[in-house]
C-alpha cells in the first residue's frame, strides 16, 4: 500500500511539491504525487460522470502545469522550438519578399494615414481613453506584460517594413516594428551596418528608440538613440510631425526613453556605416576586480576599439573582449563563425578562454558577432532549456533555437511565477564608469548572480540640453560620458536574500550613484525616485503643449512601474475574469 507525505518546505529554496512514497520513484512518483494531492481527492460529485470528467479535466491540466513547470526544458524542445521555427520563417519570407519587391514605400503613406484615421475616430467618440499601440504586449522583451493594453484603446500600427537605404547620405529608413535581425541582415547584403546593433534579433527599432538600446559599439557611437537622424510622429491629435536635431530639436531629444507618452513612432531613419566582413576579437582574461575594472575603462575609452565587451564569472574573473572591423582575417587567429548552430554558446565559449587563460584572438564573421547572444538569449537559457548546451543537442536542434520569448512567457506557470519573482533577477543597471568597481561588489554582496554583463556606452549631451538621461556630472563640475551597461540576467546565489527586496537595494545604490535603469525590467521605484532618476523637466513642458498628450497618453512612470505590467501568469487570470 502506498503512503503519501508532503516534502518539508524550505524558505530558502523553491516551493515543495507533494510526493508519493513507495515502489514509484522520480518523475512519475512527483508526478502522482501532485495529482493525487491537488485532484484525486476530490470527490466526484453528485452527477456521476459529469463530476467525473471535471475530475479528468482537472488531472489533465494539473499534470499539464506539472509539466511546463519542472520539465519546462523538455516542453520548450518539443513544443515551442517547432513552433517557434515555422513562425520565424514565416516572417523572414515575408520581410524579403516585401523587401525586394519595393511594395512597401508604396504602402507606407496608406499605412500611416490608416493610423490618423484610428485616432481621427478617438476624437470624434469624444477622447475618452488613454492610447496605447495594439502591439501584443506578449511580444515585448520584458519578463512582464503591460496590462495597460487591455483598458486602453489600442491603435493598431501594422508597420513592419525597411523603408530605404539612402547611401548618398548614409541613412536607411525604416518602421518602428523592423527588429535587429532584420534590419542587421538586409544591410549586410548591401554592404552596411547600423554603428549600434542592439544584440537580440527580435528587437525591434520602435521599442529601442521609445525605450533605450545599447551595444558594445555605444562606447564609441552612443546609444540607440544617437545614431537616429530623425524620427516621424503622429501625435494625439492626429498630426505627422517630422523632427530631427534640427527641426523640432525638442521633441526628437525627448522621444528616446519616452515610451510612446508623446505621440505614435510612425518611421526612423538611423545611420549606417560601411560594414567589413569580420570582427577581430581579442579575449583577455583577468584574475582581480582591480584589474577588471582598470582594463574595461581603458579599453572602453580608446575609440580606435570597434566594440568592448565584459563577461564576469566571479567577483574576480572575467574576460574583457575588445574588437575591431577587419575586411579580411589575419594570421594571428583562426576564423570562428561562433554563432553557426553547432557551436557552443557564446558564454561558455568565453568562459573556456577564462579557465584556459588564454589570451588570445579570433576572426568572427560580422554578422555571427552582431548576434553572438541570441541562441542562448545571453545566459538565460541555461534555466530554461539546462542542456541546450549538450554537443548532442546542438547538433540535432541546435539549429532551432532560441525559442521565441512570448511562447515562454505564455507558457509560464504559478509556480515559476514565484520562483522567478522570489529568485531571478533580469535587470541592466547603467552605471558612471568609475563605480565600476564598486557595482560589482554590491552586486556580489547582494546577489551572487554571475555571469554579469559588461557593456560600455557614452551617453551625450545635446545642444538642446534635454532628455531623460545626461552624463555623469562629478562635484566639481567635471562631465565625464562615459557609463557601463551591467547586465544581471538569471538566479540568485545567495540564498537567503528575496530578489523583490534585492531589486529595491540596488535601485537605490544607482541612484546615489547618478546611475539609470533599463525600463524594460521590472522597477520598484517610487513615482518621487523615478523622477529624481530620470530628467524630466522638459518631457512635463513637452507634454503640456502637445496638444491632447496628457489627454491621450499616460506618464512614462505609469506604464512601466508595477500598477502598469504584470506577470503573465496574472494577465492570463486577468483576461479570464473580462
Amino acid at each position: 500500500m502506498t503512503q503519501s507525505r508532503t516534502a518539508p518546505s524550505s524558505s530558502n529554496g523553491p516551493p515543495s511539491i507533494p510526493v508519493v512514497c513507495g515502489r514509484e520513484s522520480g518523475t512519475l512518483c512527483h508526478l502522482f504525487g501532485l495529482l493525487g494531492s491537488r485532484f484525486l481527492a476530490r470527490p466526484l460529485g453528485p452527477s456521476g460522470s459529469a463530476g467525473a470528467c471535471l475530475t479528468l479535466t482537472n488531472i489533465h491540466l494539473g499534470m499539464l502545469e506539472y509539466i511546463l513547470t519542472y520539465h519546462r526544458g523538455l516542453f520548450a524542445t518539443l513544443f515551442l522550438l517547432p513552433i517557434s521555427v515555422i513562425y520565424g520563417a514565416y516572417v523572414t519570407l515575408r520581410n524579403r519578399i516585401i523587401f525586394l519587391c519595393h511594395s512597401a514605400p508604396a504602402r507606407h503613406d496608406e499605412k500611416v494615414r490608416r493610423v490618423i484615421r484610428q485616432i481621427d475616430l478617438w476624437k470624434e467618440q469624444g477622447c475618452k481613453e488613454k492610447l496605447c499601440t495594439g502591439r501584443s504586449g506578449w511580444k515585448s522583451m520584458s519578463e512582464l506584460i503591460p496590462i495597460y493594453k487591455y483598458s486602453h484603446r489600442k491603435i493598431h500600427i501594422d508597420l513592419y517594413d525597411i523603408l530605404e537605404i539612402d547611401v548618398s547620405r548614409r541613412v536607411v529608413r525604416v518602421e518602428p516594428l523592423v527588429t535587429m535581425g532584420q534590419l542587421s541582415s538586409t544591410l549586410k547584403v548591401e554592404g552596411w551596418m547600423l554603428p549600434v546593433v542592439p544584440e537580440l534579433n527580435d528587437l525591434t527599432v520602435g521599442g529601442l528608440i521609445m525605450g533605450f538600446g545599447v551595444e558594445t559599439s555605444s562606447h564609441r557611437y552612443g546609444l540607440f538613440q544617437h545614431i537616429c537622424e530623425s524620427f516621424e510622429i503622429i501625435t494625439a491629435e492626429g498630426t505627422l510631425v517630422t523632427c530631427s536635431r534640427s527641426e523640432n530639436p525638442e521633441l526628437f531629444h525627448q522621444i528616446p526613453w519616452s515610451h510612446g507618452t508623446l505621440g505614435f513612432l510612425v518611421a526612423a531613419e538611423l545611420q549606417i556605416i560601411p560594414a567589413k566582413k569580420y570582427v577581430r576579437l581579442h579575449y583577455q582574461p583577468v584574475s582581480s576586480l582591480n584589474e577588471m575594472a582598470k582594463l574595461f575603462e581603458s579599453e572602453a575609452r580608446n575609440t580606435d576599439n570597434d566594440f568592448v565587451e565584459g563577461i564576469v564569472y566571479n567577483r574576480d574573473a572575467a574576460v574583457i573582449m575588445c574588437g575591431r572591423l577587419m575586411d579580411a582575417a589575419g594570421h594571428d587567429g583562426p576564423v570562428n563563425p561562433i554563432n553557426q548552430w553547432y557551436k557552443p554558446w557564446f558564454f561558455k565559449h568565453v568562459e573556456n578562454r577564462l579557465r584556459s587563460n588564454s589570451n588570445n584572438v579570433e576572426y568572427i564573421p560580422l554578422e555571427d558577432y552582431f548576434h553572438r547572444h541570441t541562441r542562448s538569449y545571453f545566459w538565460m537559457m541555461k534555466d530554461i532549456i539546462p542542456f541546450g548546451n549538450h554537443p548532442l543537442f546542438r547538433v540535432l536542434l541546435g539549429w532551432a533555437m532560441p525559442p521565441r520569448i512570448e511562447l515562454l512567457k505564455y507558457t509560464e506557470t504559478e509556480t515559476t511565477r514565484e520562483l522567478r519573482e522570489r529568485h531571478q533577477m533580469i535587470q541592466d543597471m547603467l552605471m558612471p564608469i568609475r563605480y565600476l568597481s564598486k557595482s560589482i561588489e554590491y552586486f556580489d554582496e547582494h546577489t551572487g548572480l554571475y555571469p554579469l554583463w559588461l557593456s560600455p556606452m557614452s551617453i551625450r549631451r545635446n545642444s538642446e540640453d534635454i532628455g531623460f538621461v545626461r552624463p555623469f556630472c562629478d562635484e566639481n563640475g567635471v562631465e565625464d560620458e562615459l557609463f557601463v551597461d551591467i547586465g544581471a540576467y538569471g538566479t540568485l546565489k545567495k540564498k537567503d536574500r528575496d530578489a523583490r527586496d534585492v531589486l529595491g537595494l540596488l535601485e537605490q545604490f544607482v541612484l546615489q550613484h547618478h546611475g539609470y535603469q533599463a525600463l524594460y525590467a521590472k522597477t520598484a521605484l517610487s513615482h518621487t525616485d523615478f523622477r529624481r532618476m530620470f530628467n524630466h523637466g522638459s518631457y512635463d513642458r513637452l507634454r503640456e503643449k502637445l496638444p491632447l498628450c496628457k489627454l491621450a497618453f499616460d506618464e512614462v512612470y505609469d506604464k512601466v512601474s508595477t500598477a502598469g505590467r504584470a506577470s503573465p501568469v496574472e494577465v492570463r487570470r486577468m483576461k479570464k475574469k473580462h
